[in-house]
């Protein structure tokens, strides 16, 4: 017996709403609601004016791995859409002689000082010694968090602050200062899934062809235009026996049989009207930590000497920020074959020359600490109860696979599960 069509409203165009959408839309009725004038979320894809013409860049999501994104990988596959090689090199300045990057010896000894440098050597050594501890920690069974773990195992606070909490930082957009409650196996688990444990054996980095804005615009095309509401920002989500009512700003209420949250955390909890001491727990364990990123063409925001540039390109700072702040050397990342150095600086951009700004945007990224570590772990406590599904990269690693992913688990939960489960 084929099981009737449901109304479904998924409120958020970014990857998870919009992989849970091209999952249902054949079997469903789906309606996708998106507060911005486009679709994407951090598939973010921006054009740049020169010359020979618009240049199209992206400035959100950047690059995916050949070995942890197979579900990612797999979508652009299925949608036909291209990618290429790319570079995930990193390096750490201060924006004077300290500055190095992992990219191979020239690059580690940008400043030939360093190799007459007591602590530098030993940082680097240690380094060593961290990617053999590492696996250890995770072939282990105990889960100490990072400040103990790091403590207890002798790391200098040198090769701590100015090479594990800048590159963890840069490549998690996470508060350095947070870090330290982290477990030590998340953090670490973290490094590995991304090839940052080890020389050797690591992945190949890849970018899509043309912007990540040709997944979107493939997955919009086979759900039809129409399906996709730009501009059409949720005020509030009720729920009844019966149904799910959707509010939009300038709209009239609308009914759903179920509905799917693919927003931030802080943003699903804020769009329920009457949201449950779960859901409030829950999605207030992960908090989302607000950013400025400016893409420019100011090169002093790179270390100072080429031979350290790299793809990402951390600044280290002796005063705690509250934020992350690194550089991503677009051109190397994306293979832009240009005349200029595009660069998109994530805070510390009171030191960008203004006259060397492109645009500036907001940006957030979510913060996790013990209580959101634990929270991860419990989806199903919220997710598939009173006809409401939570979706998004921040049930996880918070990188774009992570949201591919989440946008299947809601997509199969809804195939299967009773709609109106409710909590006891």
């Amino acid at each position: 017996m084929t099981a009737p069509r449901k109304r479904i409203a998924i409120v958020g165009a970014g990857v998870s709403g919009l992989v849970t959408a091209h999952l249902l839309h054949a079997q469903h009725d789906v309606t996708v609601f998106e507060a911005q004038d486009r679709a994407g979320g951090h598939a973010w894809t921006v054009d740049v004016d020169l010359p020979d013409g618009p240049l199209a860049v992206d400035i959100g999501f950047l690059v995916f791995n050949d070995r942890n994104y197979p579900h990612f990988e797999a979508l652009l596959a299925e949608l036909g859409v291209e990618s290429r090689a790319s570079d995930m090199s990193f390096s750490v300045s201060d924006g004077a002689d300290f500055e190095y990057a992992g990219n191979g010896p020239r690059g580690l000894l940008a400043n030939p000082k360093h190799l007459y440098d007591r602590k530098f050597l030993k940082m680097v050594a240690e380094y060593i010694r961290f990617n053999k501890d590492a696996k250890a920690l995770m072939d282990g069974d105990e889960d100490p968090s990072l400040r103990d773990w790091l403590r207890d195992l002798g790391y200098s606070d040198y090769f701590v602050h100015r090479l594990i909490v800048p590159q963890a930082s840069a490549v998690w957009s996470a508060d350095p200062e947070q870090m330290w409650s982290f477990p030590a196996r998340f953090l670490v688990q973290f490094f590995d899934n991304h090839g940052l444990l080890g020389f050797r054996d690591r992945p190949e980095w890849r970018t899509v062809v043309g912007g990540s804005r040709r997944y979107v615009e493939a997955i919009i095309a086979r759900l039809g235009s129409e399906r996709v509401r730009l501009g059409a920002e949720v005020t509030a989500v009720e729920r009844d026996a019966d149904g799910v009512t959707v509010t939009a700003r300038g709209g009239e209420p609308e009914r759903f049989d179920e509905v799917v949250l693919a927003t931030h955390s802080d943003q699903a909890l804020a769009l329920l009207t009457e949201p449950t001491g779960l859901e409030r727990e829950r999605l207030g364990a992960i908090p989302y930590l607000p950013s400025e990123l400016v893409l420019h063409t100011d090169t002093s925001l790179l270390p100072r000497r080429r031979a350290a540039w790299a793809s990402w390109n951390a600044h280290y700072v002796e005063e705690p920020m509250g934020t992350p702040a690194v550089s991503y050397w677009l051109n190397n990342l994306q293979g832009h074959e240009i005349d200029r150095e595009l660069i998109a600086t994530l805070n510390l951009t009171d030191r960008i020359d203004p006259a060397k700004v492109i645009a500036r945007f907001d940006v957030a990224h979510p913060t996790y600490t013990p209580d959101g570590i634990e929270t991860q772990r419990r989806h199903a406590e919220i997710s598939g109860v009173n006809r409401t599904h939570y979706a998004g990269a921040y049930w996880s690693w918070g990188f774009h696979e992570d949201g591919v992913k989440s946008g299947h688990r809601v997509a199969a939960a809804i195939l299967t599960a009773e709609p109106d489960r409710a909590i006891a």
